[in-house]
Order: structure tokens, then sequence, then C-alpha cells
């Protein structure tokens, strides 16, 4: 079973192999779409990488929930993600930390929750480390 330090290891190859980003670029805090550039079909190939280096099963939706923002979802009003969906982001993403995005929970503001940490973490969970 790999350690907290190795599964952050082995993130940060995916990403920087996935995404074409430098080493030091990878930070716990960094965002994946705002700090390394990653587009919506980058998360795809992400995963593939996540699967083949852990050797696990990622199901869809599993690391990047999909669809909770969007304006059909009955999870967002005015542009703003609502308690419900507050509250459906915590249930999908027990690894992200929704505490900020949760006082100003803008739809826009959502990726700000995909963070290498937040991958670390699920990875850590997935993995019972």
């Amino acid at each position: 079973m790999p350690s907290r330090e190795e599964i952050f290891e082995k993130v940060r190859e995916t990403l920087v192999d996935a995404l074409g980003v430098d080493d030091d670029e990878v930070t716990p805090e960094a965002t994946l779409i705002g700090d390394l550039g990653a587009e919506s079909i980058d998360f795809l190939d992400i995963v593939f990488r996540l699967e083949k280096n852990f050797d696990i099963k990622i199901p869809r939706g599993e690391l990047f929930p999909e669809n909770i923002a969007s304006a059909d979802s009955g999870f967002v009003v005015g542009g703003k993600v609502t308690d419900a969906g507050i509250a459906e982001l915590r249930t999908k993403m027990p690894h992200a930390n929704l505490d900020k995005f949760a006082t100003d929970p803008k739809v826009e503001k959502i990726s700000d929750l995909f963070t290498v940490d937040m991958m670390c973490k699920f990875l850590a969970a997935k993995l019972g480390v």
C-alpha cells in the first residue's frame, strides 16, 4: 500500500505526463483547470492514467462528478449552487474541501474544487490508505 507521499508523487507524474506541465507546478493546492490548464477532455485522460498508475478502476463521475452544476440539475439558481447542491457535492466529493466554496458557491468557481490535494485524498481513500 503506498504512502500519502507516494500517492502525491504518482499523481504529480500523472499530471506532468497528461498536461505537459512542470513538476514544480504540481503542488497540493494547484487547481487542475486554473493553475495547470486542464480542459474537459483532459479529465478522461487523467482518470485513465490514474487507473493505470494505481492499478484501480475509477467509475465515470466518481472522481470528477458530472452535471451537478448544470442549469438543468436543479442544484443551480441564479448562477449559484444551492444548499441542496452543496450537500450533493459533499456526498459525491467527500475528498474535496467545500468549505470555502460554500461561502460563495458561484458555478464558475466549482472548478476550484478540483485540486491536486483533492485527487490525492480520493486516491488515498480508494486505496484504503
